[in-house]
């Protein structure tokens, strides 16, 4: 069985704030003292300087805990007259490793289609970025029983463009629309379907991207259902919203993830 490092990944989305990542690094490095889990930051662009200067800051306090950088979105094109997107190149130029390809809101209110979501996998690629491709299927889907053919419609068009081993440089984030921001997340039976689904669809074509690939899990985690869910075979820690915005709760986050 392949050893996965578990991830969690705070999306702050439009939230957050310079003292956030103050709050966030002093807790790290009074904490977070193992590199057993890995921790990824994703605030909205116009704090990553602040972020990479508290990891610049804090690199020798951390005593060897893997805390690294990511952003929320990317352009498609690497440069040009498209006001005000960002490109990879650019993300990379201020140490991003991570970009979140492909989430919901991005899916469903700014009309990002599977094909350009595919098109910004590549493009983070190509930038020397590992994107965190976010899948999942609405409410409607799941009540009809079309869970596995949405996702796997929303995989095979990434795959089609760049191709399976792609993944080998990939994190996959499957975040059920339903539980996005509601509140309401999924049991950890329904998690572990799920990631068992994406690991076998991955595992057809390539047994070792199956088996080794990362699978988040992201929808209304908080401290009091992350054990269950973290400790499920093939969820691989969390891609968190609301909670990351709370430096105490994430760092909870963080020790469940590392003990699961």
């Amino acid at each position: 069985m392949a050893l996965r490092r578990p991830m969690v990944a705070g999306n702050w989305k439009m939230n957050g704030s310079a003292l956030l990542a103050q709050e966030l690094f002093k807790k790290f490095a009074s904490k977070l003292n193992n590199d057993a889990v890995e921790v990824v930051l994703c605030p909205p662009t116009i704090y990553l300087e602040s972020v990479r200067q508290q990891l610049e800051l804090h690199k020798d306090a951390l005593n060897g805990s893997i805390v690294r950088m990511g952003a929320q979105n990317l352009s498609q094109h690497d440069f040009g007259a498209y006001t005000g997107e960002i490109s990879g190149g650019m993300l990379n130029d201020v140490g991003c490793k991570y970009v979140i390809i492909g989430h919901s809101e991005r899916r469903r209110m700014y009309g990002e289609t599977s094909d350009v979501v595919a098109e910004k996998f590549a493009a983070a690629q190509k930038h020397g970025l590992t994107p965190i491709l976010c899948v999942g299927e609405s409410g409607p889907a799941r009540e009809a029983r079309r869970t596995f053919e949405v996702l796997a419609e929303e995989l095979d068009v990434v795959i089609e463009k760049n191709g399976t081993m792609a993944f080998d440089n990939a994190i996959i984030a499957y975040e059920p629309l339903w539980a996005v921001g509601t509140g309401k997340s999924a049991t950890p039976e329904q998690a572990q379907e799920v990631h068992a689904f994406i690991r076998k669809r991955l595992s057809e074509v390539s047994p070792f991207i199956g088996e080794n690939i990362r699978i988040l899990y992201g929808g209304s985690v908080t401290p009091s259902n992350a054990a269950d869910l973290f400790a499920q075979p093939d969820v691989d820690g969390g891609l968190i919203g609301g909670a990351s915005l709370n430096s105490t709760e994430f760092l909870s986050l963080c020790a469940i993830a590392t003990s699961a």
